[in-house]
């Protein structure tokens, strides 16, 4: 764990923002995240960004619902803290309804992968293995 000089916003790379509107996602994200040995933080969209403000988790996954919206309210947040810590950390995924990349589907650059679901461990835990490690 490090702490930014400007702000009390510790950084934890152990732990992973899961953010959806529908609880039962989260779980089963929730669920995914702790099988990588990590701890999983769920939250709503609507609560999300008060976390974000003290919190800089390994991973961001957040569930775009079925129009990869949902979440939209937290990408300049996000954004902020990608640009703060320069080297575009945390990475964040966007579980999606669609197959594609981030930029195919025509989302924010704040995305750095696209999981279609259904969420199945297969799909989702090699991801974030791998965004982690980085």
């Amino acid at each position: 764990m490090s702490r930014h000089s400007s702000a009390e916003t510790i950084r934890d790379r152990s732990q992973v923002l899961v953010v959806g509107k529908s609880p039962i996602n989260r779980v089963v994200v929730s669920k995914i995240v702790e099988r990588s040995g990590l701890r999983p933080i769920s939250e709503s969209p609507d609560t999300a960004a008060r976390t974000l403000r003290s919190l800089v988790p390994g991973v961001i996954v957040l569930d775009g619902g079925s129009d990869n919206r949902d979440c939209d309210n937290l990408m300049s947040g996000i954004e902020t803290l990608r640009r703060t810590s320069g080297k575009s950390l945390p990475p964040v995924i966007l579980l999606s309804t669609k197959n594609g990349t981030p930029e195919s589907l025509g989302l924010s650059s704040v995305v750095d992968v696209v999981v279609a679901k259904p969420i199945t461990p297969e799909r989702l835990q090699p991801v974030i293995d791998r965004l982690i490690s980085r």
